[in-house]
């Protein structure tokens, strides 16, 4: 295939391209419920043409459900009371996930602080060192994700 026959092909396929539009209709049953389509609604339904401008979205919205009538309910003194007890469990995980991080940090630096003489190259003593400070990494993300979980509650 020559030049022009492939600029030919293109030149057509940029033709064609605005045939593709197609009209959206904007439908709302009895219920309130819309609905987008391309097809042409029958004349009892109500339905309106959206202009070619407007942008739809395709992503549906979530509906919110009701709960179900057999769904427990709490009270707010117990509510306040299950709060109360979350943000001490919270407090105690941090307070320990504390003391962790600290003993890893210890165990890193007496770690760093030992040289063998088998290492030659100091990449071996970054592999000795490195499950260390992925110890002290894995707290350091726990007590963020604490601290954020206990600031988050009223």
């Amino acid at each position: 295939m020559n030049i022009w026959q492939k600029l030919i092909l293109i030149w057509l396929g940029l033709l064609v391209v605005p045939l593709a539009r197609a009209d959206v209709y904007k439908c709302v049953d009895d219920d309130g419920h819309v609905t987008y389509t391309n097809t042409k609604p029958s004349a009892k339904a109500k339905c309106s043409a959206l202009s070619r401008d407007q942008r739809v979205s395709t992503v549906p919205g979530r509906a919110a459900t009701p709960s179900p009538s057999g769904f427990p309910k709490v009270d707010g003194d117990t509510q306040k009371a299950r709060d109360s007890d979350r943000r001490k469990i919270l407090e105690q995980e941090l307070a320990t996930e504390q003391k962790s991080l600290d003993q890893a940090k210890k165990e890193l630096a007496e770690q760093e602080a030992i040289r063998t003489g088998d290492e030659r190259n100091y990449q071996q003593v970054l592999g000795r060192l490195q499950p260390y400070k992925d110890k002290v990494a894995l707290h350091e993300r726990n007590i963020e994700a604490l601290k954020k979980e206990i600031g988050n509650l009223r």
